[in-house]
């Protein structure tokens, strides 16, 4: 699964200095002390509070590799393995991986996926077309990793660069032809994928987020437009262009082959185009996608399993994606028509006379989507929607009103409750989430649940036949952060707790109420 490789060729492909034996080889490359296998190349990084280059002495790495900090630290320990001094660790440290594990990415199909909402949907779209198209398909995102749907242990929605290729290398050793991966402006702007080779680049949408990441809306456009524009470019860019960040994109992006795709005001300049014909009681549609020109061109109509427009134009992202890579969309779509995304849209069904959904959204904009999704899927009926939310610790504080007004304008109750506080007080946390919602309409039922279960418990109970209620920003987790502790939590289950709790008691009271009679 790995190649050997001499410190003196990665001397020479980083442009660092050997101090030691530079004809020693590595044959694996790692951040962390406690994995790395005897042999390998030790990434001594600086970090935040210790310099990495401190727990060398705990590695049986053959070789370090670290910045002149931490040289200076090595030496004074006495460090005598050989060291590849570099100036910027990260910079390289994508392309020394892929060297080491012998360049994987050659070997492969890789499709990336960014953008601020939908790279999942996206990319399980692209995995179950794909696996139905007949190869075999590696997928690395937010929710994990997986090889032919089998999930693979890693942690990262875009793991760091060693890791990365490793897991391209045993992909490969395990015959995967093709690799679906969300790629985040962390992974861009940290280089992560350096040393990767995309064929594809799919770029979603651009909305508020990861800025305290990024210090402003630029600075975090930029780093999703290296995928398209520059050294780590794609071959081929898939855009939607339905935001005015996806048209500068693919302006970014036209020094190579460009696929648009639409499904509003710009649908009319678009390479595919995406509508829906009519939707289902289940939130399901029908959909027609229409591809303008080339071998595939042609107007495709297959069923969408998930709500919501957005989720339209995730297919036709998906769909052009595959298209680029030679994939027909006729027989890709029939493997969408299967697709299962977890916590993005799903209904949680118990037997109750209302809808109730749990969503990953946690970004203003997304909550403003899925509540609209929820509002036009209502089959008609005047329903009221109920929602959940809550918002991050230790992450852009600025978005919390937002989230709160976005709520505020799109559901009927809003239960302002506890996400992952991590080491912020939740409380305050609560109260920007709570000024926001006040703000965009003091009118509407605005309620605060600490307990996140309770808070669950809470939009049930105020359901009605014909309501809609949705738990947000959590979605597919099973954890939720309190300091420095995760708890088991997971909003699928507590909302399917909550549901079969109103229904013993609704049986209960009916009972007592017969016994009465």
């Amino acid at each position: 699964m790995t190649s050997s490789t001499s410190l003196e060729r990665l001397a020479e492909i980083s442009g660092g200095t050997v101090i030691g034996d530079a004809s020693i080889t590595v044959g694996a490359c790692g951040l962390n002390s406690a994995t790395l296998p005897p042999g390998g190349l030790f990434a001594a990084l600086p970090g935040t509070r210790v310099h990495g280059a401190k727990f060398a002495a705990d590695t049986a790495a053959a070789a370090i590799l670290t910045d002149a900090e931490g040289q200076r630290i090595l030496v004074e320990a006495g460090e005598s393995r050989p060291i590849l001094v570099v100036e910027d660790i990260r910079a390289i440290l994508g392309t020394v991986s892929a060297e080491i594990y012998g360049h994987p990415t050659q070997k492969l199909t890789i499709l990336g996926v960014t953008g601020t909402s939908g790279k999942t949907t996206t990319s399980y779209l692209l995995e179950a077309g794909l696996l139905h198209a007949g190869y075999s398909v590696g997928l690395i995102g937010t929710t994990g990793t997986r090889i032919n749907r089998e999930p693979v242990p890693t942690s990262l929605t875009t793991p760091e660069a060693p890791t990365l290729q490793e897991l391209f290398a045993r992909m490969v050793s395990e015959g995967v032809t093709h690799v679906v991966m969300e790629v985040s402006s962390h992974a861009l702007s940290l280089g992560r994928v350096q040393g990767t080779h995309f064929n594809v680049g799919g770029f979603t949408n651009l909305s508020q987020d990861h800025l305290d990441f990024h210090p402003t809306m630029e600075d975090y456009f930029e780093a999703k437009a290296m995928l398209f524009d520059g050294p780590q470019a794609a071959d081929r860019s898939v855009i939607c262009v339905d935001d005015e960040w996806g048209r500068r994109i693919a302006h970014r992006a036209a020094a190579r082959p460009v696929i648009q795709v639409s499904t509003g005001s710009e649908a009319r300049e678009a390479d595919i185009t995406g509508r829906q014909l009519r939707t289902e009681v289940t939130g399901a549609q029908q959909v027609e996608l229409k591809v303008a020109s080339g071998e595939q061109a042609g107007t495709y109509e297959f069923r969408l399993p998930m709500p919501g427009t957005f989720n339209i134009a995730n297919a036709a992202l998906a769909t052009g994606m595959a298209a680029a890579v030679g994939v027909e969309p006729r027989v890709f779509l029939e493997g969408v028509e299967k697709v299962a995304v977890p916590g993005r849209m799903e209904r949680i069904d118990r037997g109750q006379d209302f809808v109730a959904v749990v969503d990953y959204a946690h970004k203003p904009a997304a909550i403003a989507a899925v509540l609209d999704t929820l509002r036009t899927q209502s089959d008609g009926s005047a329903g009221r929607i109920g929602i959940v939310v809550g918002a991050g610790g230790d992450r852009d504080s600025s978005k919390r009103p937002l989230m709160g007004a976005a709520a505020a304008k799109g559901a009927d109750l809003v239960v302002v409750t506890d996400d992952n506080p991590r080491t912020e007080d939740p409380a305050a946390i609560r109260a920007a989430v709570l000024a926001g919602a006040r703000e965009a309409n003091p009118s509407a039922d605005i309620r605060e649940v600490g307990s996140r279960a309770e808070a669950i418990d809470e939009v049930v109970a105020w359901a009605q036949p014909g309501d809609a209620v949705i738990v947000v920003g959590k979605g597919h987790e099973v954890g939720q952060l309190i300091g420095d502790t995760v708890h088991h939590f997971d909003d699928r289950e507590e909302m399917a707790r909550a549901l079969d709790a109103m229904a013993t008691a609704t049986t209960l009271s009916n009972e007592e109420s017969k016994e009465q009679a």
